[in-house]
């Protein structure tokens, strides 16, 4: 059975399915991953149970850091101020340094707090602005104090003030996206900073939010290098059990785990849970490290360490919220992945049940909400898995009439519920119905992209497999055939897309009784594919290999049969505990 799709298509009509198995007789299709025309992701040759993890916010201080910024732009509130260029950056009055500032408090005109206080006004009004769509305004707002700012540092000016003022215009350029920008401003900064002593105020939150950005422009080493000074100079200030510091060691947890060092980011996370327990109790500051903990834990097979956290996550919910709660219900959804991974797949569709109910009945999030679509689709896939497909294409139809009323029958984000569905019938052999779901999906494709565009391959493919089920195989290779021309167009000639495509192909022409060895060419094409996208062992290149030796074996071609059998020989034993022969 295919996998079902559990991603929509984007506002710009480009699919971004998650394909899986497709039944041809005996063929079975590669598993890929088609992204909009102008890329391809990585495959998935293996199928996992991968269920939808429910995401928590990044942490992002909530532990109560004082900071004269924020992380994000969407995490100041506050008035629209008057549109201005920072004059505490310009007036020689707060040129002076920490000797005239208390740690918190600097009250006094012409203080650091004076710069503080416009920063935060600046910071507000280019949040305001790209809400409201303004992003050119935000963009010469913050161009503007830029250059008011590196005029200053070419004239010798190289202090707190000024590392503080560019530690916000970067955060706004970071939230309208300029990444070029960003990344000459953080060169500017992160020479001044260098050369600023740790007894500077403001300088942890400077330091803490250079990490973020850093780890956000994938400089992983110097993000953590800025998140350690950081957390040294907190660490000096507030003591080692401080609650504070849990913002920039989850920084370094979460910069470690993307980069490889698995154990030193659950110790981390753990480090910091220990403090929160010590400080708060069992209180929803726990929930993000926790989920972060689980969600680690479970990448690197840890499941039952896993299975641990979440339930933490879902008792601290229902303790604070009661168990009808929206937030539970989503707590209930990582915990049943995790009891997917483990084996119990019954006790995951249960707590995924018990999470849609709870979620339909709360105003936690809406119906057509996109996690709520992913918690439908998750669970009627395992429906499906364990023989359940009456519930499972229950649940698909329900998202094809949610999608229907909020969107309306013509939007191309009911493509992969239509897609779905058929799939569903597919499965219980029901290729009529299947075939009805296919063509209106793509008649829906066709009415807003153009004839040629990759994502209408989607559909039109599962089209040619159904129509192949049915015994239609003319009608099903013209269809294969269209897909094999946009795809190659769209992808190039050796892509994964390409690959799945001559597969399908080959087997709609060999019950059609085509020449053999164009169908030994086709299969050829296959496997140089497979081979460069799963490796020259896999059990992809075996699976084709094994074709290829049938028809040459029918061709009677034994110069290269030969060669060919030694390697499948080869393999066969190294993938003896996965295939049946």
């Amino acid at each position: 059975m295919a996998a079902i799709i559990s991603s929509s298509i984007p506002p710009n009509f480009r699919i971004n399915p998650m394909c899986s198995k497709t039944q041809l007789g005996h063929v079975r299709l590669q598993k890929l991953s088609m992204s909009s025309c102008s890329q391809m992701i990585v495959p998935f040759p293996k199928r996992s149970r991968r269920l939808y993890l429910v995401p928590f916010d990044t942490f992002n201080g909530q532990c109560g850091v004082r900071s004269f910024g924020a992380d994000s732009l969407s995490d100041v509130g506050g008035r629209h101020p008057r549109r201005h260029v920072i004059s505490g950056v310009l007036g020689p009055e707060v040129s002076q340094r920490s000797d005239i500032v208390s740690d918190t408090h600097m009250k006094s005109p012409g203080s650091l707090n004076d710069l503080e206080e416009q920063l935060q006004e600046l910071f507000i009004e280019v949040k305001t602005l790209i809400k409201l769509g303004k992003n050119d305004d935000a963009v010469d707002l913050l161009q503007a104090n830029y250059d008011a700012v590196r005029e200053q540092v070419n004239s010798g000016a190289q202090g707190i003030e000024e590392a503080a003022a560019l530690d916000v215009i970067a955060l706004g350029f970071m939230a309208i996206g300029d990444l070029r920008t960003v990344g000459s401003l953080m060169d500017l900064l992160h020479k001044i900073v260098n050369a600023l002593n740790d007894e500077e105020p403001l300088i942890d939150s400077i330091l803490m939010h250079m990490g973020n950005i850093y780890a956000k422009l994938e400089k992983l080493e110097l993000s953590i290098n800025f998140y350690q000074r950081s957390l040294q100079i907190m660490e000096r200030k507030y003591g080692t059990k401080s609650s504070l510091l849990c913002t920039p060691l989850m920084g370094i947890a979460t910069v470690l785990s993307s980069i490889g060092r698995a154990s030193e980011a659950i110790e981390t996370y753990h480090h910091v849970i220990k403090i929160l327990e010590l400080s708060r109790g069992e209180g929803e500051e726990l929930i993000v490290p926790l989920s972060a903990l689980g969600n680690l834990l479970q990448k690197e097979g840890k499941a039952s360490d896993a299975e641990f956290m979440f339930n933490r996550v879902l008792n601290i919910y229902t303790r604070l919220y009661g168990e009808k709660d929206g937030r539970v219900g989503v707590a209930m959804c990582s915990l049943a992945q995790v009891k997917c991974a483990i084996g119990e797949v019954n006790e995951a569709i249960d707590l995924y049940k018990n999470a849609v109910e709870i979620l339909r009945n709360s105003t936690h999030m809406a119906l057509d909400d996109g996690v709520m679509e992913k918690i439908r689709i998750e669970l009627a896939e395992l429906l499906h898995v364990v023989g359940r497909a009456a519930e499972g294409r229950a649940l698909l139809e329900e998202c094809l009439i949610i999608s229907e009323k909020s969107k309306g029958k013509h939007h191309p984000s009911l493509v992969p519920h239509l897609v779905n569905l058929a799939t569903s019938y597919s499965g219980s052999k029901n290729f009529a119905e299947a075939e009805r779901l296919l063509r209106i999906s793509l008649q829906i494709m066709m009415m807003n992209v153009p004839p040629d565009d990759p994502s209408i391959t989607f559909p039109m493919l599962h089209l040619a497999v159904t129509l192949y089920n049915l015994h239609r195989d003319e009608e099903a290779e013209r269809l294969a055939a269209d897909v094999l021309r946009i795809r190659e167009e769209a992808f190039g000639k050796e892509s994964l897309p390409v690959g799945e495509t001559l597969d399908c192909l080959v087997s709609i022409r060999t019950r059609m009784d085509k020449d053999d060895g164009e169908l030994v060419e086709l299969l050829k094409r296959v496997l140089k594919i497979q081979e460069k996208a799963f490796g020259p062992d896999s059990e992809e290149v075996m699976e084709t290999m094994k074709k290829i030796v049938h028809y040459l074996e029918k061709l009677g071609i034994k110069d290269d049969k030969y060669p060919l059998q030694r390697r499948l020989s080869i393999l066969r034993n190294k993938h003896k505990h996965m295939v049946k022969y």
